[in-house]
């Protein structure tokens, strides 16, 4: 009690807009948010992978078009990622988020006319971007007007919006797609327009000199061992849900030689473990600390990737597909939270570092998707050794986890 007291002592803005934000305003909050993932992240990036057959079948492009396409959307989220903070010090993180969620919506509508490859590289691009500005943004926006036991949950809230895209990208595309490929873009393009206007008014209030502040700490990154491996295991772990997120629904159409049908039934499974996963996680973390529950969702990933190399049965890759389902948004509140812990009572300082782990991220992701690609293409198509890759890649991540973890204890003792 007494240091939330000393606290809001320092921080009377922020004492008000908690004040303000108890209760009800909070969810308000939490919903804007997974309205913000759900446009930038869950319709501008993922409902494009159900599109890429239409898109090969209309002959908009060419197969191989259509995968530089997708990584255009990758590009993009990485720079924005990295200019995140600077755009938000600038016009104001609320301002920005709008203006982020109004681009993606444009980005539909002009996804919805093949004028040339360049055009739609262009728009690919920007919808990652508005992706990689939200990622950064949303949370740093809505968290510091959270109660601290309730920071887990309503990170998980947040980033529910990017399962609910993964899950509408599965069942509304498909239904879109029999008006048309063009009708498909628009459909896309309303709701994420319907999406911007329900949020609008439920941001945060801005703190008064927020913006002079936010510029004032653009600098002060945390430079802690931990906070650094923290990085690294961020970036291994999207490195290790690529096979599923780029390759699965492939596998199963060609691979097992399924079809599209179970192909996008299995899509459907991975969504639905991407709506409950943050919430799971954000919950579990609450309860746990959001170090132990790390190293738990670590192993569990491990096992999860490694499954379709493993075992082919149907019950082995439906376990498979939900639990990689639920981390790829799922990890997301859980490093979040982290930060939170590693680098307390500084917003600016947790700004910095959740920027620069979302970059990490996108960097390891786009690399990821290039690499994995090309070792596809070399190996003649082996499926097994992508999921193995990845499974390598977050054994690492908890390894690397471990060690920091002893090193830290040893230097305490």
């Amino acid at each position: 009690m007494s240091m939330s007291s000393t606290h809001a002592h320092r921080h009377p803005h922020s004492a008000a807009a908690n004040h303000h934000h108890e209760g009800g305003p909070v969810w308000l909050s939490a919903a804007a948010g997974l309205c913000a993932s759900l446009v930038g992240l869950g319709l501008a990036r993922f409902a494009y992978t159900p599109l890429i057959p239409a898109l090969i079948a209309a002959k908009w492009f060419s197969p191989a078009d259509v995968v530089y396409l997708g990584a255009a959307n990758l590009a993009g989220y990485l720079a924005g990622a990295i200019i995140a903070r600077e755009v938000g010090a600038r016009a104001g993180p609320v301002r920005s988020l709008r203006a982020m969620m109004v681009l993606a919506s444009l980005c539909c509508f002009a996804c919805s006319v093949p004028i040339s490859f360049a055009w739609f590289f262009v728009w690919r691009f920007l919808a990652g971007l508005s992706g990689g500005v939200i990622m950064v943004l949303a949370a740093s926006t809505i968290l510091p007007h959270t109660p601290p036991n309730k920071k887990g949950v309503v990170g998980g809230v947040i980033f529910a919006g990017v399962g609910l895209g993964v899950a509408a990208s599965g069942t509304l595309v498909p239904l879109l797609l029999r008006q048309g490929l063009q009708e498909t873009w628009y459909g896309i393009g309303i709701l994420s327009v319907l999406l911007t206007l329900a949020s609008w008014k439920a941001w945060p209030a801005e703190v008064r000199g927020a913006k002079t502040l936010a510029h004032h700490h653009v600098a002060p990154r945390p430079r802690s061992l931990a906070i650094r491996a923290l990085y690294a295991e961020y970036g291994l772990n999207a490195l290790a849900l690529v096979p599923h997120m780029v390759f699965l629904v492939d596998f199963v159409a060609r691979g097992l030689g399924q079809g599209i049908l179970a192909a996008s039934q299995y899509w459907v499974l991975y969504g639905i473990g991407a709506i409950a996963g943050p919430l799971v996680t954000g919950h579990l973390a609450d309860r746990a600390g959001f170090g132990p529950a790390l190293r738990v969702a670590f192993l569990v990933q491990a096992v999860a990737i490694v499954l379709p190399a493993v075992s082919v049965a149907p019950s082995a890759m439906i376990v498979s597909s939900v639990i990689a389902g639920a981390f790829t948004p799922g990890i997301v509140p859980l490093t979040l939270g982290r930060i939170h812990e590693l680098v307390p009572h500084n917003s600016a300082a947790q700004g910095a570092a959740w920027a620069q782990a979302t970059t990490s991220f996108a960097l390891f992701q786009a690399g990821g998707a290039y690499g994995l690609s090309y070792c596809f293409e070399q190996t003649g198509g082996n499926y097994a050794l992508l999921f193995m890759i990845g499974a390598a890649a977050i054994t690492a991540a908890l390894a690397v986890d471990l060690v920091v973890g002893l090193l830290g204890d040893r230097a305490r003792s």
